[in-house]
């Protein structure tokens, strides 16, 4: 959709902005991030993991938290996308984790959503999102979130060089 809103991301290495962001954006969508204390857990690993931001102008759009667990693995943490979806934020955001970890020698990326075996509407969206982007299903599991179905995606990243 080319509506002439543009953006722009960027690597955010002070943690303190990255909170923030963080706290404004899951603040606007409420239907993905409606549990306080998963919130507020949410904004302290932005104090402590490593984030990009796109921005409209000044105004926050996106963020994406992620953490290195391997040198050949790293998983999405977190990424929120302001109600301002179908205009390539959440893409451009994993493509440029996905660069940037597969320079340094990542081969695989995962994350961790609400499953299909929960009725959720808004995740069915999540999950053909990052399926667009290159995520395939690994596994559904209920023993990471208790009474929550987890849906565990990985995508394979090219080889550096």
């Amino acid at each position: 959709m080319d509506d002439g809103l543009t953006y722009r991301t960027t690597e955010v290495s002070d943690s303190t902005e990255l909170a923030d962001v963080t706290e404004g954006l899951i603040a606007q969508l409420p239907s993905w991030f409606g549990i306080p204390e998963a919130n507020a857990a949410y904004v302290e690993s932005a104090r402590l993991l490593p984030g990009f931001v796109a921005r409209c102008g000044t105004e926050p759009v996106g963020v994406l938290l992620y953490r290195r667990h391997l040198t050949e693995a790293a998983e999405i943490h977190l990424m929120a996308v302001a109600p301002w979806h179908r205009r390539g934020v959440g893409r451009t955001l994993v493509g440029l984790l996905a660069a940037n970890v597969t320079a340094d020698g990542c081969r695989i990326l995962q994350v961790k959503t609400l499953g299909a075996a929960h009725p959720d509407r808004g995740y069915a969206h999540t999950r053909a999102f990052y399926r667009s982007v290159g995520f395939l299903p690994l596994e559904e599991t209920g023993d990471l979130w208790p009474g929550t179905p987890c849906l565990i995606m990985v995508k394979w990243l090219p080889a550096p060089g």
